[in-house]
């Protein structure tokens, strides 16, 4: 009584495996990452420009150095209609001084600057640099567009 299974695993069975000839790649393709890496950079540099400062204001232009500096100061925007932002969020004159002493990290050496639509008036400008001076701060700078000379 013996009983022969005839398998096609083993040697010398009906069925043979050919061994595969996978093996592992020891190398890194960059090549997406580069890819991905420089589409960032694309969007970065385009978006950079307008994470500056939220509210929409149409600067004086001037032939003034831009003014060197180690950290993010303070802004403070006049509009054209007259409205005080500080940073971006809108703030009536009374009470920006006060927000202002609040969130100074280094107190009355705080660098703050003032940006004034080149259509506002002059005086509202004026009333906003009045209040700041009045609060003790002394580094108070005009934040205008450099001006663009055409070559002929």
């Amino acid at each position: 009584m013996g009983a022969s299974l005839a398998g096609g695993g083993g040697p010398g069975g009906g069925r043979r495996r050919r061994r595969s000839s996978y093996q592992p790649m020891s190398e890194i393709n960059v090549t997406p990452f580069v890819d991905v890496m420089l589409v960032l950079l694309i969007v970065f540099m385009v978006a950079a420009p307008l994470l500056t400062v939220g509210v929409p204001i149409e600067l004086p232009e001037t032939e003034a150095n831009p003014l060197q500096g180690d950290n993010e100061p303070l802004t403070v925007t006049v509009t054209n209609d007259g409205k005080i932002f500080l940073q971006e969020t809108e703030i009536a004159l009374d009470t920006l001084a006060p927000k202002l002493v609040a969130i100074a990290k280094n107190g009355y050496e705080e660098r703050i600057f003032v940006r004034g639509d080149r259509n506002v008036d002059y005086g509202n400008v004026m009333k906003v640099m009045g209040a700041l001076n009045k609060a003790g701060f002394k580094r108070i700078g005009l934040v205008t567009e450099t001006e663009q000379t055409d070559g002929s």
